[in-house]
């Protein structure tokens, strides 16, 4: 039987198609249910209330699956392949990357209400991509908690959202988003949007997350690229402050999240406890040797890294120290991400979008896919390694009874041809069908 949902939003964003159903029939091609076991094909899926209920090899009778009197909607999927719902681990759905000029301006003129509605429209796009999950990690004052929320409430579509809000800096430090501002004109901040110096206000930094609501702690643990000052991309916080960083988020359970290019600040990062290096451009062997002790994962973000390096190409598109950072910075990526991969480090899929263009997530694989990682794996880290590093492996990550209602289907198979990402033809969240 058909139940009405979210109707409101569906009206507002003109989707075409949205069903809320009690059950759903998918009758899929080939589906790789688990990714790392062998897919199965013909397969049929049961979702039941937003949640997988059954998987089934071969094509069953609906009729035949239920009670008399239930009405299922059957979705006829036998000559796509189907994958988990994709999990994005490094986004920022309210921005996208500006010429120099437009960026100077936008950071003059708008107020974070303007980047909260920028939202709306890239978390619809990078959902129609196919990732049904992201983490935002690094958005301005309240507008990415603002956009979780209402993606949660159906008042808006996208991906699910565990969100950071505003990154943890050191003053003058990469996110500190008052760098180069005339002292006229600097706004003073609060603890949930100043940067931490020393590690009585490194842990304030992040209680006063924690009580804005935020899911995650983002750190700047280095200089980054697009921060308009010439500080480079090496280590930014002394080790006693990121002790205290992730110290205190542990204690109000919660995971971080380290941006991080130099060498030393990513060992510094690792030996603190984070979950996470995001970037990870200078990584050595005594880094991955960090990483295989510590468990943590690496982000790479190669999308970002090609999206800097080509746009250092063009006159006046970045400030000059941005130009030098990215042109240095923007190449390595992909190799240190395939020196990592083939020792053994953990992966999780990010991008960066943000930086790069929303809705071009899936380019990911095929720049892992380039640097060595197997079809196989790079499915593995978009799913169940996502899910795994956020924390939500009993909810996300595979078409397994019981988890969350979220797949995707492809014009093409993943496992011959990682392009297929690319086109997306079917996007199920929650058993909300949101693209068919």
């Amino acid at each position: 039987m058909l139940i009405a949902r979210a109707a409101v939003a569906v009206t507002a964003v003109s989707i075409s198609w949205v069903y809320a159903q009690d059950a759903i029939v998918l009758h899929v091609g080939t589906l790789h249910a688990v990714p790392g076991e062998a897919p199965i094909s013909p397969a049929t899926v049961v979702v039941i209330d937003g949640r997988f209920d059954r998987v089934l090899e071969g094509y069953h009778d609906p009729s035949r699956l239920f009670e008399p009197g239930v009405e299922a909607r059957v979705i006829d999927l036998r000559d796509r392949h189907a994958v988990p719902g994709l999990i994005d681990c490094h986004t920022h759905l309210t921005g996208q990357s500006l010429p120099a000029f437009e960026r100077m301006r936008r950071r003059m003129q708008e107020t974070e209400a303007y980047a909260a509605i920028d939202g709306v429209a890239y978390a619809k796009i990078t959902l129609m991509a196919g990732f049904t999950t992201v983490r935002n990690v690094g958005s301005p004052g309240s507008a990415g908690l603002a956009l979780r929320d209402r993606i949660a409430q159906g008042v808006v579509p996208g991906p699910r959202v565990f969100e950071s809000g505003p990154s943890i800096s050191v003053t003058g430090g990469h996110a500190d988003w008052t760098n180069s501002m005339s002292p006229v004109l600097r706004p003073e901040q609060g603890p949930e949007t100043a940067p931490a110096d020393g590690p009585a206000e490194a842990r304030r930094a992040v209680r006063a997350r924690v009580r804005e609501g935020v899911d995650l702690i983002k750190i700047t643990a280095t200089g980054g690229v697009l921060s308009p000052t010439a500080a480079g991309v090496d280590q930014q916080f002394f080790q006693d402050e990121l002790d205290a960083i992730v110290e205190a988020a542990r204690m109000m359970g919660r995971r971080v999240a380290a941006h991080a290019h130099g060498a030393d600040g990513i060992k510094a990062a690792l030996r603190a406890g984070v979950h996470s290096i995001d970037h990870g451009t200078y990584l050595d062997d005594e880094a991955i040797e960090l990483f295989l002790e510590t468990g943590a994962y690496l982000v790479p973000t190669i999308h970002a890294g090609k999206f800097v390096e080509e746009r250092a190409k063009e006159p006046g598109y970045f400030p000059e120290a941005v130009r030098a950072k990215a042109a240095a910075v923007g190449p390595l990526i992909q190799d240190a991400f395939g020196r990592a991969y083939k020792a053994g480090v953990k992966i999780a899929f990010g991008t960066d979008v943000g930086v790069g263009r929303h809705g071009t997530n899936a380019l990911e694989f095929v720049y892992m896919h380039e640097a060595g990682m197997t079809p196989q794996d790079c499915l593995i880290a978009a799913t169940m390694h996502a899910a795994d590093l956020i924390g939500v492996a009993d909810k996300l990550g595979s078409v397994e009874s019981g988890k969350l209602a979220d797949l995707v289907a492809l014009d093409g198979d993943p496992m011959a041809d990682v392009t297929a990402y690319q086109r997306v033809v079917f996007v199920m969240k929650d058993g909300v069908v949101y693209r068919e």
